[in-house]
């Protein structure tokens, strides 16, 4: 009987926002330019590196997909949490609560992958600059890309699978404003345990690794920039990594904040997720274009040859 219950589960109700009943409108004025932000300014840059010979480089290939999954990422959660807002149905069936909680956590890891790849490229670039095109070939750059791509979809589908093969009798109310494993837990109606050990030590686990990384690279990029003798060179080599260094801060933190605390806040966790989904997304296009003289000088060329055709 108790199984024949747990499967009359077929969807669940996003409870949305905590604490914010009556300012739905509000908030839906206030999103809707974070999310269109983040698809304009991060299609600008896809556009621009693709559309410009002098951004074919391993750099900008990796920001290219940079902009590809940010723009996903935010796409897997906004238009229904925007949707909830204008008053339609909050409810989600458990196919898509599947899928929306696989993606999200399918896309937010190849985000922190490609930080570490990110950040082994110019470890490269700076540190061994004779070897760089040797070393960072077309080859080892998409060899590079499909990798995150896998390890992404490997630590996704164990989350994933860890959460729904779990029974859910009910209650279906998430509170939350989509499918999350901190939200989805509690509905389950048998021990979660094990589920949550894994979940907090897979995400801790690819976290660590990545931040360790990330961190060697640098710390080897800021002895060989402290080298250079002229104080131009170094100020250069300072101006390529801080746009690179400030988009990884903005990634961490929210990762550190929802999912690595042993008793996390759930408003604070809310507030984080937003941050997470609406402005880190809109925030790295204009990091890595204010930061960076090449691509604001190809993303000036793009937009007035579209000025240009738009004329004729």
């Amino acid at each position: 009987t108790e199984m024949k219950n747990c499967s009359e589960v077929t969807e669940f109700i996003l409870l949305g926002i905590p604490h914010t009943e009556g300012l739905e409108t509000l908030l839906f004025v206030l999103f809707l330019p974070f999310y269109a932000c983040t698809l304009l300014g991060n299609m600008s840059i896809l556009v621009t590196v693709l559309s410009s010979n002098s951004l074919h480089t391993p750099m900008y290939f990796f920001l290219g997909n940079l902009s590809v999954f940010d723009m996903s990422f935010s796409s897997v959660t906004c238009p229904k949490m925007l949707l909830y807002l204008m008053g339609l149905s909050p409810r989600i069936s458990y196919k898509d609560c599947v899928s929306q909680l696989f993606f999200f956590h399918f896309l937010g890891s190849i985000d922190c992958f490609l930080y570490t790849v990110m950040a082994y490229d110019r470890f490269t670039a700076i540190c061994h600059p004779l070897r760089y095109a040797v070393i960072m070939s077309p080859r080892v750059c998409v060899a590079l890309a499909v990798g995150t791509w896998l390890l992404g979809c490997v630590h996704s589908s164990v989350l994933t699978l860890l959460t729904f093969t779990l029974p859910y009798c009910g209650p279906n109310e998430v509170a939350h404003f989509f499918c999350d494993i901190p939200a989805l837990l509690p509905l389950a109606c048998a021990d979660t345990s094990l589920a949550q050990r894994v979940s907090f030590t897979n995400v801790g686990l690819v976290s660590l690794v990545c931040f360790l990384l990330i961190l060697v690279s640098y710390t080897r990029i800021i002895i060989s920039i402290l080298r250079i003798p002229s104080a131009e060179g170094r100020r250069r080599a300072f101006s390529t990594c801080s746009a690179h260094l400030i988009a990884i801060l903005c990634a961490y933190g929210p990762i550190i904040t929802v999912y690595l605390q042993p008793t996390p806040n759930p408003m604070l966790g809310t507030v984080v997720q937003i941050l997470m989904n609406l402005v880190g997304p809109m925030l790295n296009p204009l990091i890595y274009t204010l930061r960076n003289k090449e691509v604001k000088t190809a993303l000036k060329k793009v937009l007035h040859r579209t000025n240009h055709v738009l004329v004729i």
